[in-house]
């Protein structure tokens, strides 16, 4: 059992459609590092717990208000989530502080969440919030015929993995619009009262200064003084000036290119059957040392890319059509390379339905039945977290990997297009899924090493198993420009960091890149 005085890591991450979050939280109730509270705002959405009356209580058809309507299993009846409302899904272990077993735990951890948001409402300027007799949430004016309710909350407790945790939460109106409330459903199944928000209060705090108020009481209700917090950027960053691009690289960085025999063997069996890798793609600096090894990582759905991250160095034109063959010469190569471990990449294809995701399935299973006994690792995007996701993972790759690339406030700097939240919860359907999940990231991009160790945190806490660390280096000078080299002694650090926190290896050096030495790493 953990200790009461485990961390709080708190982490605010931004907008984030429902389904995401739902994965996030999930994978976290089973492998959580110590003890999380993600606070973030949903895109519209109508949820329902269990017991729900959506015949009485559902006005809409969802589609045409521009909303999702999903199950959950929490309490509660319908009630809506979307812009302008702060929702905060704390992720704890009861045992630590509400006692062992029984509904008093419970009842005493609901009674903590309402008394985290009226100590809020009080900080912020009003000090008449408080419980209603009866009725679940936090209320204004809660005894008086004016009452209004300005916070919903719906929990789930069970046991995870060892423990009895907390899913789901509160969500408390800040400058939300009512009318998906008001006109829409019957909120949480009260008819007889109003819902109001801090703005309709005459609050004029900002999301930044709630979920300020937020984390600082929930930290001192639930952490300890090794808690955490840590923000999606509030706005997006201009470039940081860095080191010139002219700058000489230190010794430790500089790798050796050594085209041998077998390099070249290997070049021309690509280049036969006309395939395409990241290994050359994306300037990867272990080219000789992967190639001479008779391993190569073949990047499928073409070289055009339909995201321009700041890092990478593939060409973003607009893309072909796939190559329906592709699958079949990618099987080919790797028979003639006798490979017993294949790793794919692929380019975004944000222009696809699917992502792309189908032709990546249909590569591994080519792989598979040309090669019976071939491992493969397949490097995905985040299919925008769609569910086309599960076209690969019921393939079951024997490794996924998606990168979360760099720290939570630098996402919006780095890679505009993705996501830390989606690309934690890619991550954990991946080992919901049941697969061995693998992720990486990059050092010199202006990160501290405290955030790299609360990503390392992330990554564990949503079950990730392989995590490879290296350094950024920047392929031209229209790309974001390296703030720092980081020293090698770094790369042991977050190596020790990470695999104390349960990661099962943690490949970091400075010329790591995502395939590196992926077969051993597996086998670790």
């Amino acid at each position: 059992m953990r200790s009461p005085s485990s961390p709080l890591h708190v982490r605010w991450l931004g907008r984030v459609p429902y389904s995401e979050a739902l994965a996030l939280q999930q994978s976290i109730f089973e492998h959580g590092v110590d003890q999380h509270l993600l606070l973030l705002e949903h895109q519209h959405v109508f949820t329902y717990g269990q017991q729900a009356n959506l015949e009485q209580n559902l006005k809409c058809n969802p589609d045409e208000v521009g909303a999702d309507l999903v199950s959950v299993h929490r309490g509660g009846d319908i009630t809506y989530h979307g812009p302008g409302q702060l929702v905060g899904y704390p992720l704890l272990n009861l045992q630590a502080k509400y006692g062992e077993n029984g509904p008093a735990n419970t009842s005493a951890y609901i009674n903590d969440v309402e008394q985290l948001v009226i100590d809020t409402l009080s900080e912020l300027g009003l000090p008449n919030a408080s419980r209603k007799a009866g009725f679940p949430g936090v209320w204004l004016d809660a005894e008086t015929g004016q009452a209004r309710k300005i916070c919903a909350i719906g929990v789930r407790v069970a046991r995870g993995a060892s423990e009895r945790r907390t899913m789901h939460g509160f969500a408390l109106n800040v400058n939300t619009d009512l009318s998906y409330m008001r006109e829409h459903i019957v909120p949480c199944g009260i008819a007889e009262y109003a819902v109001t928000s801090l703005a309709e209060e005459g609050i004029a705090a900002t999301m930044f200064d709630v979920v300020n108020v937020v984390s600082n009481l929930a930290v001192k209700k639930w952490g300890n003084e090794s808690s955490t917090r840590y923000d999606i950027a509030w706005a997006h960053q201009p470039e940081r000036d860095g080191l010139s691009i002219s700058v000489r690289k230190p010794d430790w960085i500089r790798p050796h290119v050594n085209h041998t025999s077998e390099v070249l063997l290997t070049k021309k069996t690509l280049r036969d059957l006309n395939l395409v890798t990241v290994c050359e793609e994306a300037g990867c600096p272990n080219l000789s040392e992967c190639w001479k090894d008779g391993t190569a990582t073949f990047m499928v759905l073409g070289d055009r890319c339909t995201r321009a991250c700041g890092f990478c160095l593939i060409d973003t034109r607009k893309p072909l059509e796939p190559d329906a063959n592709e699958p079949s010469r990618v099987a080919e190569a790797v028979r003639r390379m006798g490979l017993e471990f294949a790793v794919l990449t692929m380019v975004a294809r944000d222009d696809l339905a699917d992502g792309g995701m189908q032709h990546v399935a249909n590569t591994i299973r080519a792989i598979r039945n040309e090669n019976p006994g071939a491992q493969v690792e397949a490097l995905i995007s985040d299919a925008k977290g769609t569910d086309a996701l599960d076209a690969v993972l019921n393939e079951r790759p024997d490794v996924l990997n998606h990168n979360i690339e760099t720290v939570a406030r630098l996402q919006r700097m780095v890679r505009p297009s993705a996501g830390y939240a989606r690309s934690l919860s890619v991550l954990a359907r991946s080992r919901a899924a049941g697969l061995t999940t693998k992720s990486g990231f990059m050092l010199g991009l202006g990160e501290t090493c405290d955030e790299v160790e609360a990503t390392l945190i992330d990554l564990a806490s949503v079950g990730v198993n392989i995590v490879t660390i290296g350094q950024y280096l920047r392929p031209s000078a229209q790309h974001l420009p390296v703030v720092r080299y980081a020293e090698p002694s770094e790369f042991e650090h977050y190596k020790a960091f990470g695999e104390r926190l349960g990661i099962n290896h943690v490949e970091s050096s400075p010329l790591t890149r995502s395939s590196y030495h992926a077969k051993d790493a597996h086998r670790n």
